[in-house]
């Protein structure tokens, strides 16, 4: 853990909830109001000391950014917007989009709505203020109102794989640069999805709900919002959360004075602009020109608690792009090697994989692949062993009868070419076993 100094107390402020482990929590207190009104003095000015030049960082994109440019939900870029159908994995949704191409691709972000909400009820209005400060933007409708948090971070990935393999604007993004946030339900898919694909760049969670697990395979930056008056998610449990994480993730948590659980919902939150974009600015854009804004933080007014890993270092060396299908983090217990049904010519195989486990608990995936014919529609069979359950499947369609599982494919996914592959995955409780898995294909 990197050291940390803490400045004085502000005038009036107060930090409340437990700090985390004392390994990784990193409490920045906030600055007195003397000192913020300096600051306010200096907010036109642009800070270049420190700055990267475009020749030093090939992502940075967009002006020296001030105080008042962050703050702003109206960014330096004009941006466009382009509608996407249902069929990729999710129930459609819509893209934002920076219109310039001079500056080359830019990094994405997928966003997911909160339990039973829609994404362009909910958090429409984060598409154009994210695209004008220089990222393409996807905002899903998922597949169902009520999927739980494991479900929406499949359907965040299968958005990120939708923009950056088929979309209209594909060629405008950089696969090596991406990151996931979301609201309620939504924040903790999006931690779902980075605990899954370690090689995002960014994950930001607001009022993240997370039941399937906590944070401790994160391994991907982290920012978790909290609301003081939030009695939905509590900031009682997202200091649990936020404590969860390992000592060497990146990551930052703040608490907004006032907030109750829709702080996000429908409108911009003047907190969460002018400290979200520097963040994901710093870690999807490996933009070092906005850490004055978080490392110490610049402006707290409407702040409760604010924690970091200061200085919040983006890494110096790329990581893996990501692929067609979400890749797994270290998981609580070891990995169960995969079973795999071959495909019988013109037919279907399966083969499963442990990818996620808790106590009580574990989220499994299985892959169907075809042989040397197309099919068009497949189901898979399994036996559950002894105290097993399962509750939830994504990308499929689910019945049980006595101990035997049957999933037959979704709407969009049941025709497949020759040497083709889909996936769907599942909550299981209990303790997970690879299972003797049959395919079959009408």
């Amino acid at each position: 853990m990197r050291g940390h100094t803490p400045g004085p107390s502000p005038s009036g402020g107060t930090e409340v909830g437990p700090t985390g482990p004392g390994t990784r929590a990193r409490l920045l207190t906030l600055v007195t109001a003397g000192v913020a009104v300096a600051l306010g003095m200096l907010s036109t000015v642009a800070v270049t000391t420190g700055s990267a030049s475009a020749a030093d960082n090939p992502y940075q994109r967009g002006p020296d950014p001030t105080r008042a440019s962050v703050a702003a939900v109206t960014g330096p870029f004009a941006t466009a917007s382009v509608g996407v159908p249902a069929g990729y994995g999710f129930a459609g949704g819509a893209i934002y989009y920076p219109t310039d191409t001079s500056q080359g691709t830019f990094g994405a972000i997928a966003i997911s709505p909160g339990y039973t909400a829609l994404f362009s009820a909910e958090l429409a209005w984060m598409g154009p203020w994210l695209a004008s400060h220089g990222f393409v933007v996807i905002g899903i409708e998922t597949n169902s109102r009520n999927d739980f948090d494991v479900a929406r971070g499949t359907q965040l990935l299968a958005a990120l794989d939708y923009l950056t393999q088929q979309s209209p604007v594909r060629d405008r993004v950089d696969p090596n640069r991406l990151a996931v946030s979301g609201h309620s339900m939504g924040g903790g898919g999006a931690l779902n999805a980075a605990i899954r694909r370690p090689s995002l760049k960014a994950a930001v969670g607001i009022a993240p709900y997370l039941p399937s697990s906590n944070l401790a395979n994160d391994r991907v930056p982290t920012m978790v919002f909290a609301g003081q008056a939030d009695t939905v998610v509590t900031p009682t449990y997202l200091n649990g959360l936020y404590g969860s994480l390992p000592a060497t993730t990146e990551s930052a948590y703040l608490e907004i004075a006032g907030a109750d659980h829709l702080f996000p919902v429908g409108r911009s939150n003047a907190v969460m602009v002018r400290t979200m974009l520097p963040f994901v600015k710093m870690f999807v854009d490996n933009d070092t020109r906005y850490s004055q804004f978080l490392c110490p933080l610049l402006d707290s007014t409407g702040v409760v608690t604010y924690r970091s890993t200061c200085p919040l270092l983006p890494p110096t060396t790329p990581t893996t792009p990501p692929t067609g299908t979400p890749s797994t983090g270290p998981s609580n217990t070891p990995t169960p090697p995969p079973t795999t049904t071959p495909p019988a010519v013109g037919g279907c195989g399966a083969t499963y994989r442990t990818t996620n486990s808790w106590p009580g608990g574990y989220q499994g995936e299985i892959t169907v692949t075809t042989g040397s014919s197309a099919i068009d529609g497949w189901t898979v069979r399994w036996i559950l062993s002894s105290g097993q359950t399962v509750s939830q499947v994504w990308n499929g369609t689910l019945s049980i009868s006595g101990s035997t599982v049957s999933v037959r494919n979704a709407s969009y996914n049941g025709s497949l070419p020759a040497s083709g592959s889909t996936t769907f995955g599942f909550l299981g409780s209990g303790t997970p076993s690879p299972p003797s898995l049959t395919c079959t294909s009408p």
